[in-house]
Formats: C-alpha cells, structure tokens, sequence
C-alpha cells in the first residue's frame, strides 16, 4: 500500500472506504463515518466530501460524517475513539497513524478503520499482519518506503564511487511528536546499514537538529563537513 497526498479521493474512489458501507447498507439507513484526527484539516476534509460527492453521497442527505477532533490533546484520542464506536458509526476514517490510529483500534475489532494517512511501521507494531494481506479490521494507505534508503545509497555509489562514510539525518522530535510507536525511522535505518554493508559504506546516524550522533553520543559535529566523496574539510574551504 503506498500513499499520495490526494489520499482521501483515492481512497474513495478505489472502494477501500466505501467497500464496508455498500456491505453494511440497509434500506432506510444512513450510513455513518466516524472521522478521528488530532485536529482539523479544511483541505483534507473538503477533499474528503468532495470524493464522497463525486460518488453520490452527499453529507446531510444519504450519509452522515461524524467528527471528532482531539484539538492536539493525544490524550483525549482514545475517548474519542470509544465514542464513535458506542454511535455504531459504519466506519472509522483516521487521518493518521499514530494516537489516533492506536486509539480505534483498542476501541473496536469489528468497525473497519482506514488510516488515511501512515508512515509508521504498522507490521512492527503489530496493527498489521502486512502490507499486502493486513487482516482484521484495518486498512488504508502507507507512505513507509524503507527500501529507498538502500536505492539512495546505490545511486550516491554510482555516482561517487569513493564514497566511504555517510552521515544520514533524521529528527527524533518528528517521531516523539505523533507516539512512541514510531518506528518509521528504525525501518529506514535498518535497510540503510545492510544496503551500507553491501557498498562498503559506513553509515553514521546524526540528530539533524544539532549534529550529534543518537548512536556514539558524540559531541555535535557542526564545526565539520563530510562531503559525497569522503574525507573531512572545515566550512568554507574547498575539498
């Protein structure tokens, strides 16, 4: 499952989100989706009823949306969650892993829950068997693309074939920020250090908010430059 940003009209228009609802009609019935997110997002939703739209299903006539948002407060997430499934609402939307994808699925294993948006490793975490068959009763679209990583380190050797070490970025405070089941970053990190293997690469992990690196615990290296083709220089002289 991969993911774009125009994810919701996607979702829509495959049949991932409406798959359970057609299942679930009844005569009479208007059908209802709850939508969990940590806040609003006017372009996100309107995206959201404007696929829904397209499909025939206007908002207040032949299907009701049922938002709830946790205003940032991922602590407020889970009792969010349990209230859209004691409203037997047909289906839940998230608009992210995360908090507000932990919370619908500790409060239902019936109601089908999409995950709107997702770069977390949802296989480590357990949400999912896999991508490609991820059983129970959720589903969605992901943007974890581990294998980049090792592609990146291939074409960085075909084009500096020199290259010896490797100073690779990331942000903690990105994943601290949506929960502790983050584990997007291990994933990369993991296929980043075998493909490195493979190359004759060493690879350093190094916080990209002060330059230090989360693996040695080394002192911050602003002072110092690694360039594409090894070896070291100070900022501003020429290699």
């Amino acid at each position: 499952m991969k993911f774009c940003r125009s994810v919701l009209p996607i979702l829509l228009g495959s049949g991932i989100l409406l798959a359970p609802l057609a299942a679930e009609a009844q005569p009479g019935k208007v059908p209802r989706i709850g939508y969990l997110a940590l806040a609003p997002d006017a372009p996100l939703l309107e995206a959201f009823r404007q696929g829904l739209y397209e499909l025939g299903y206007v908002e207040g006539q032949n299907i009701a949306i049922e938002r709830r948002y946790s205003e940032g407060r991922a602590e407020r997430v889970s009792d969010l969650a349990t209230s859209l499934v004691q409203l037997k609402v047909d289906l839940i939307v998230v608009d992210a892993c995360g908090a507000p994808l932990n919370a619908a699925s500790q409060a239902t294993s019936t109601i089908p829950v999409v995950v709107a948006a997702c770069n977390d490793d949802l296989v480590a975490t357990g949400l999912i068997s896999s991508l490609a068959r991820p059983g129970g009763n959720i589903t969605g679209l992901s943007e974890l693309t581990p294998e980049l990583g090792a592609k990146r380190l291939q074409l960085l050797k075909e084009a500096a074939p020199r290259v010896g070490r490797v100073a690779v970025l990331w942000n903690p405070a990105y994943s601290e920020r949506f929960s502790a089941n983050f584990r997007f970053w291990s994933s990369d990190w993991k296929e980043i250090r075998a493909a490195a293997q493979a190359l004759g690469i060493t690879p350093q992990s190094v916080d990209g908010r002060n330059g230090t690196s989360p693996v040695s615990g080394a002192q911050p290296r602003s002072r110092r430059v690694i360039p594409a083709t090894g070896g070291e220089r100070t900022p501003g002289s020429l290699p």
